[in-house]
């Protein structure tokens, strides 16, 4: 069984449903520490032809909480976000169906981040085609004062995995000897470049999945979750 384990994010780019898409089961972690400057809560969207940033507003909370332990400001109303969406790609070729799949996206009542995040997911996975299950982390019993690799080695016991599939970016934090010394094949997913047409002079990389799915048709997007990568 191939598993990936990532923290959740807010509408993250492509090659985050990719790694969802390469595996049989997709752990979340909720048991982690919520990082101040990571993109758990914000992500980039194409705004007159340029990337901006929108987000999620969080309660203060301090630096030892852990990502189910912050929840949203109160006062944030996700209608406020959808409408920054509709002013961003309302003349998108795929604007209508995309909105229809960010209502429900971000319509959770939890004000949870953890738990909102979880429902963005899901909400997102099977437009997308994914069929790999959601587990959060801290329901499989590993020990939290785990770190790192050992976690991650622990999680996959965990779960009976025989092979771990992590972004690119992990590559220098894991050893795929001591991964196999406990049976699990380590892989790397590398996604291909995609470059499509947006409304700016020059194209803009890697932003949220909101605007893959803006400007594509959604065959030709679950096309590349299921297939735009290679794995090493």
């Amino acid at each position: 069984m191939r598993v990936a384990i990532m923290q959740p994010y807010l509408l993250p780019y492509i090659g985050y449903y990719q790694l969802a898409a390469a595996v049989d089961l997709f752990v979340v972690y909720d048991d982690v520490k919520y990082t101040k400057k990571g993109w758990i809560n914000r992500n980039r969207m194409l705004l007159n032809g340029r990337d901006a940033t929108f987000s999620l507003p969080l309660r203060q909370g301090g630096d030892q909480l852990d990502v189910r332990e912050r929840t949203i400001d109160p006062g944030f109303e996700p209608r406020s976000l959808l409408e920054r969406f509709r002013g961003a790609y309302g003349r998108a070729p795929h604007f209508a169906e995309t909105f229809a799949v960010l209502e429900r996206a971000l319509g959770s009542p939890s004000r949870g981040l953890f738990d909102y995040l979880l429902h963005s997911l899901a909400s997102v996975f099977p437009h997308l085609g994914i069929a790999a299950p959601l587990r959060v982390s801290s329901t499989l019993g590993v020990d939290r004062a785990l770190r790192g690799q050992d976690r991650v080695l622990a999680t996959c016991e965990a779960v009976g995995a025989t092979h771990y599939v992590n972004a690119i970016g992990g590559t220098a934090l894991y050893e795929r000897d001591a991964f196999r010394a406990r049976g699990i094949e380590l892989a790397f997913l590398q996604a291909r470049a995609f470059e499509y047409p947006q409304t700016g002079a020059a194209f803009v990389p890697w932003l949220s999945i909101v605007d893959v799915l803006m400007f594509n048709p959604p065959e030709r997007v679950r096309e590349r979750v299921a297939h735009g990568y290679d794995l090493l």
